[in-house]
């Protein structure tokens, strides 16, 4: 697996050495969250997905110019609120949940159907959420307890 890093933002993308089928955006301007968030999502997929972590709202929307599987958005991230961006998703069909210290009540009413995780998150919704967005798309890893 390579593993790029932007220096003039965050933006940390894990590209698999044969492409993944599995995308996975993680919007997040705190880089210990999206630190969290990317380490739930490797430790149930590993090398089988790419997982591309971005900062802001520009840097998201030019993410979603290529298919996404799942999407973890924070609401307040640099750039803006990531609302136009989750209706985006949510019109392409692209299972999503909102990741966020903000009050639930503080999404749009078109938005509220989608899962929200209030910060601070615990991995297993992270997981939780996963698994269900991409269970179509690929079965869990398996694990050597």
């Amino acid at each position: 697996m390579t593993l790029i890093a932007c220096v003039t933002r965050l933006q940390l993308v894990r590209v698999p050495d044969s492409m993944a089928d599995i995308r996975v955006l993680i919007v997040e301007d705190d880089p210990f969250i999206a630190m969290d968030i990317e380490s739930a999502v490797a430790d149930e997929l590993g090398d089988k997905a790419e997982l591309i972590v971005v900062g802001s709202v520009a840097e998201a929307l030019r993410a979603t110019a290529s298919r996404l599987s799942c999407a973890f958005l924070d609401i307040d991230v640099i750039g803006g609120k990531t609302f136009d961006l989750a209706a985006a998703l949510l019109q392409a069909g692209t299972p999503f949940a909102f990741v966020s210290g903000s009050s639930p009540s503080d999404v749009p009413k078109a938005l509220r159907q989608a899962r929200f995780l209030r910060k601070p998150f615990s991995t297993r919704e992270i997981a939780t959420f996963l698994l269900g967005a991409i269970s179509p798309l690929k079965p869990r890893r398996s694990r050597n307890h």
